[in-house]
């Protein structure tokens, strides 16, 4: 009689950025970033199990697949690879499947988000009894988004995303979050190919970074729409004239501030609530993948119960 397996789910959160400036190049080939990033409840799902042998299996949820990277460079894999060199765990096999939501080469950590699910999950399943701090160490070594996501809430990324500080400390008492429209013009981007085009310092000269830290705080979604900034934002529009396009179509449909996130594709528009939200989507032609959500308060990786065997 063979024993029930460990089986269990997490939530990948997707993440925007309120702020994104380029500070100068690295020794290390890098650039210094710093950004202000919030988690969104557009979620991959990420399932884990104990198994014979490691397996990675992606499932799409009106998610373009074509760009997915092949298993040895995709992020959720390199992360059960990472844990293995490290901490040479003595356990069986993994299976993970990944039901993908987040658009692929969209600017919204979506990879990133399944790395950092596979470290949490891994962290549970094979009892490993990592810190979010040692967590969010191994996260550091896949990709600059991936601390950050591990971390939750919202937070300053800084330096090529090993620096982490949370925006909220709890001395504010509740705080709101943001309704939000996403938009996509079902096109992938390259963080890589947009980051080597990027010369020179990118940075605010109106002192988003301060003022989007406090907005977030207050949870003021009128002040924050005033203050977003993305260093990349025109080099991409340069290149990729769509999503510009989009980005005006938003401005059109009374959007109160919008933004590219992260290196693109898709563009984000804050929104005073979600009909709001859904009244600027519907704005918008089928041709673009478009969805409505909100920032998390907490960005929590939390594992869910045992799915049904």
């Amino acid at each position: 009689m063979s024993a029930v397996k460990n089986r269990f789910w997490v939530d990948a959160p997707a993440k925007i950025n309120l702020t994104l400036e380029v500070l100068g190049h690295r020794p290390d080939g890098y650039h210094e970033l710093r950004s202000l990033l919030m988690p969104l409840g557009l979620c991959d799902r990420v399932e884990l199990e104990d198994a014979s042998e490691d397996g990675l299996e992606v499932a799409s949820e009106d998610v373009d697949l074509s760009a997915l990277c092949p298993a040895p460079r995709n992020l959720a894999w390199r992360a059960v690879q990472l844990v293995r060199q490290r901490l040479n765990p003595s356990c069986g096999g993994v299976r993970i499947r990944i039901v993908k939501r987040i658009p692929i080469g969209g600017g919204l950590g979506g990879g990133s988000a399944d790395a950092a699910g596979v470290l949490v999950g891994l962290n549970r399943l094979w009892d490993l009894k990592l810190t979010r701090e040692a967590l969010m160490g191994l996260g550091g070594e896949l990709g600059c988004d991936v601390p950050a996501i591990v971390h939750g809430g919202a937070v300053v990324m800084e330096g090529k995303g090993e620096r982490i500080s949370p925006v909220l400390d709890g001395s504010e008492g509740p705080v709101s979050g943001f309704a939000l429209v996403l938009a996509n013009p079902r096109i992938s981007i390259s963080t890589a190919e947009v980051y080597r085009a990027c010369s020179g310092v990118l940075t605010s000269g109106t002192n988003s970074y301060i003022l989007l830290h406090s907005a977030v705080r207050r949870g003021d979604v009128k002040a924050a729409a005033a203050g977003l900034f993305n260093g990349l934002e025109a080099g991409v529009f340069a290149r990729y004239p769509a999503v510009g396009q989009l980005a005006e179509r938003l401005r059109a449909a009374g959007a109160l501030g919008v933004l590219m996130s992260g290196s693109g594709a898709t563009v984000f528009a804050l929104v005073g609530d979600c009909e709001h939200g859904e009244s600027v989507r519907r704005s918008l032609p089928s041709i673009y993948w478009s969805q409505v959500t909100r920032t998390l308060p907490d960005g929590v990786m939390a594992a869910h119960g045992p799915l049904e065997p």
